[in-house]
């Protein structure tokens, strides 16, 4: 249970995070930003979203087998089902912190606009918390 709290809380960093970040006058309502860089703007809020979904799914699913399946097989099929909704959760809940930290790698990349702030990359700790949290939930969950 304690892997899913961890998932769970994950998904809510990637359902609220980026709207709450990106979804104001620094970035969206920015009058500097181009219809553009709003698009990519919006483009990672949606994605962060849809992922957040992604994990709240995989994370707590059911694992229902069929009907057809004989009592011998059921525990070692509904393992097996459990690991592979956590594989899914892992990839749903660490996709976009991942990509997140890689961005600062691009060429001219900053995590902060100079008008908000000094030069820097205060996201990275946020980033690398929720992917921990996702890898540590999918790890206790379907391999412990």
């Amino acid at each position: 249970m304690l892997g899913k709290l961890l998932l769970t809380i994950d998904a809510v960093g990637l359902l609220f995070g980026a709207p709450m970040a990106e979804y104001n006058h620094t970035h969206m309502f920015n009058p500097r930003w181009t219809p553009h860089a709003k698009f990519h703007g919006a483009w990672t809020m949606s994605l962060s979203v849809i992922l957040g979904l992604g994990t709240l799914y995989y994370t707590w699913r059911p694992t229902l087998l069929p009907p057809s399946t004989p009592p011998s097989l059921a525990p070692v099929l509904a393992r097996q089902l459990q690991k592979d909704s956590m594989c899914s959760a892992l990839f749903t809940g660490t996709i976009y912190w991942l990509a997140g930290l890689a961005s600062i790698l691009y060429p001219g990349t900053d995590g902060v606009d100079p008008e908000f702030g000094p030069s820097g990359f205060p996201q990275r700790f946020i980033f690398a918390g929720f992917a921990t949290a996702a890898a540590l939930g999918s790890l206790i969950e379907g391999w412990l």
